[in-house]
């Protein structure tokens, strides 16, 4: 196993601020475009992102130290954030993340700092048994994979522009 609490946590903490730098200030062209018909634009991502540290991530946490293996943890909404439009900022969206990731982090250290947590178990409402070490391990990808998403979505808008070059591009190849 390669999981470590203290490395996971360099990463959560990381995500915020490498997406803030990443993202604030660029056009709309940038933070609109998307992969086609079904697919998240990177404001969407976002708002999963804070719909994630709200509604998912800790409250699983809190869950499967409360509760145990004693009933599944609730099922979270991944698409949740398409029906809410809020009417903020993408920047203010962005702090939004940053802030709600601050606390959540505290509470992460706080609940976890007894490395004998990380075995403990629960029941998720799909998959069964899990352990809380896989949750924030999931929890660390999930980032991951979702910076990721963001760049593919990002250079998608350029494909056409590439020309021959796409050929040499591999976060374009399909």
């Amino acid at each position: 196993m390669n999981f470590h609490l203290k490395e996971a946590i360099e990463v959560l903490e990381r995500t915020p601020q490498t997406l803030e730098y990443f993202l604030s200030g660029l056009s709309d062209g940038w933070v609109q475009c998307n992969e086609g018909e079904g697919t998240w634009n990177v404001v969407e991502v976002i708002e999963h992102l804070i719909e994630g540290e709200k509604t998912n991530w800790v409250p699983r946490l809190e869950f499967i130290i409360q509760e145990g293996e004693s009933k599944p943890f609730p099922p979270f909404d991944r698409y949740a954030h398409l029906n809410e439009k809020a009417e903020k900022s993408f920047e203010q969206k962005l702090h939004e993340f940053k802030t709600i990731r601050a606390s959540n982090i505290a509470k992460l250290k706080e609940l976890v700092a007894p490395e004998a947590h990380l075995e403990l178990t629960g029941i998720h409402p799909a998959l069964g048994v899990v352990k809380l070490r896989e949750l924030l391990s999931t929890w660390v990808v999930h980032d991951l994979t979702h910076m990721a998403q963001i760049v593919r979505v990002m250079a998608e808008r350029y494909r056409a522009d590439v020309g021959p070059w796409k050929q040499y591009l591999g976060i374009l190849k399909k």
